[in-house]
């Protein structure tokens, strides 16, 4: 039996999260044997009182307080939270543990010279959170809702937009930002169960900036991305969906890029899979791009910074963080049943922009499911 540790405060720690799922903002003790048995002590937790009511209603949980712990013959007056972790944890009987890779340094330490050992364990606290939980996989779904309604939402106001002077979008009387937008987005999440500060809408040369946030006036003719990770308050869950719009008239080159994205993303509909792995999946989603004469990462010399064409990698396993193993890149990871994949193929020019289109998809036994489905046309579409 491997026993674990961490602490951190779970709204901040996705491995405190995956154990805990409730929403505790200070750091505590996390204790869990591995596999978790259905006996007592298998799961701890050293929490101040202020928590305790909660954890004691968690099943199987074994709670240690803070203020009982410093109260116990011969634990020094004003010890710190290193020795009373360590006092709860000779009472578990846990004197060698796993812990994960962000572990507290300093806390380490202290453990350590009160005589805990501990042993980073990377790979355990990775593969615990590859398969989904149902109740996961539900705070994933309403995360997708968030998403699609925010996509929507741009989809709405751009369909409703009128053109000015230079070919700046007005909406209402009021130029149509990429910061208005975002404002709006967030406050739909949060009528639907969902928060989360993390999302682009960026248009024109901004599209093909990785990551680039977006700012400024939207004007007609240029392409508009909507990248945004809404996360499930429930759960902690996120999503990730991103389209991409265009006001107006749909230049040749804008549309060539949707089409060669449009049937990368379907080619990976097709075959993701159990038991396939991410540098396979990856290269079926390059196909149609480097078919048409666009680079991808599969032609990338040695050391060669790519900017243009498909130059990411096909997406990421998502889950209690945006981005969690596996990465879709040219590795050797074997997907699994259960995993949670963003997958979001691209095409782009620097100073132009580009198309991206990315879904959530859970693996299941023999193939997958689309979490978030929203149409993928360019010409975006009023709210009805």
């Amino acid at each position: 039996m491997t026993r674990f540790l961490a602490v951190h405060a779970s709204t901040a720690d996705p491995n405190m999260r995956q154990g805990i799922e409730h929403s505790v903002a200070d750091p505590f003790l996390y204790l869990e044997s591995v596999p978790v048995l259905e006996s007592a002590g298998a799961r701890a937790v050293v929490v101040r009182a202020l928590e305790s009511q909660r954890m004691e209603a968690v099943p199987g949980l074994r709670v240690h307080t803070i203020e009982a712990l410093s109260g116990r013959p011969g634990v020094r007056p004003g010890a710190g939270n290193a020795e009373l972790y360590a006092e709860a944890l000779r009472d578990l009987g846990a004197s060698a543990l796993a812990v994960p890779p962000d572990f507290p340094v300093a806390l380490a330490d202290e453990l350590r010279a009160l005589g805990v050992g501990l042993e980073v364990a990377a790979d355990l606290f990775v593969e615990r959170r590859r398969r989904k939980s149902d109740t996961q996989v539900e705070g994933a779904r309403r995360a997708g809702r968030a998403a699609m309604a925010g996509v929507s939402l741009v989809s709405d106001a751009l369909a409703r937009a009128d053109v000015r002077e230079g070919g700046r979008l007005y909406l209402e009387g009021e130029p149509l930002t990429c910061e208005r937008l975002k404002v709006a987005i967030r406050h739909v999440w949060l009528d639907l169960g969902c928060e989360g500060s993390e999302m682009i809408v960026a248009h024109g040369p901004q599209t093909c900036i990785g990551h680039h946030s977006g700012s400024g006036t939207i004007r007609t003719g240029e392409p508009v991305t909507v990248d945004i990770c809404p996360r499930d308050l429930a759960t902690g869950i996120y999503s990730d969906v991103t389209r991409t719009f265009v006001h107006g008239e749909v230049n040749d080159e804008l549309r060539t890029y949707y089409e060669v994205v449009k049937q990368s993303y379907d080619l990976v509909i097709e075959h993701a899979r159990p038991g396939i792995t991410a540098a396979e999946l990856h290269r079926i989603s390059a196909e149609p791009i480097a078919q048409a004469g666009f680079r991808t990462q599969l032609d990338r010399q040695p050391g060669e910074v790519l900017l243009e064409g498909y130059f990411h990698s096909l997406g990421h396993g998502i889950g209690l963080d945006i981005h969690e193993f596996p990465a879709l890149n040219q590795n050797d990871t074997v997907l699994q049943a259960g995993e949670i994949l963003a997958v979001e193929p691209g095409c782009y020019r620097q100073g132009f922009g580009g198309v991206r289109l990315e879904d959530c998809i859970v693996l299941t036994e023999d193939g997958n499911e689309v979490l978030t489905e929203h149409p993928f046309e360019l010409t975006p579409v009023a709210a009805t």
